[in-house]
């Protein structure tokens, strides 16, 4: 039976987590990124999600008074389909009703059907493009967004 824990991301998990990084995104963020927003961004917060203590997935999200914005959620390649993005997701949503946040929202690419079914199941709905947003390939962001309370 596997352990499945979300915590805090530490300084001491970037390593791991830039593992996540590069196996999921074309473009992914540097050490120096994660040490930025864990150490000096005080609206960033990051969380990992560890299988049996090992991290497999993460997600990072500014809250700015009353709204959160995610900036990236990812699962380690060979844990897709076991239903741990959707934990992780959920984990965010619980925990930012609980704080009083009122909105959330994010980009996401438009051909990525699998991640905006998943957040269709917790309520987002399209809020519109942003043209040539991702800049690995110019393709363009679905913004998504959900109304907490």
């Amino acid at each position: 039976m596997a352990e499945i824990v979300i915590r805090d991301m530490e300084l001491k998990d970037v390593n791991q987590v830039m593992e996540v990084e590069k196996a999921s995104f074309t473009t992914p963020w540097t050490t120096d990124v994660f040490y930025q927003e864990i150490v000096d961004n005080a609206h960033a917060h990051y969380y990992v999600l560890e299988v049996n203590e090992k991290i497999v997935g993460y997600v990072g999200m500014w809250i700015v008074i009353d709204d959160a914005q995610i900036t990236n959620i990812a699962i380690m390649p060979d844990y897709r389909g076991c239903k741990l993005g959707e934990k992780l997701f959920g984990f965010v949503m619980q925990m930012l009703t609980n704080i009083g946040v009122k909105r959330l929202s994010l980009e996401v690419r438009v051909s990525n059907i699998v991640a905006q079914k998943l957040y269709r199941k917790f309520g987002l709905v399209p809020g519109g493009i942003r043209k040539n947003y991702y800049t690995d390939s110019g393709e363009d962001a679905m913004v998504m967004w959900v109304n907490l309370r």
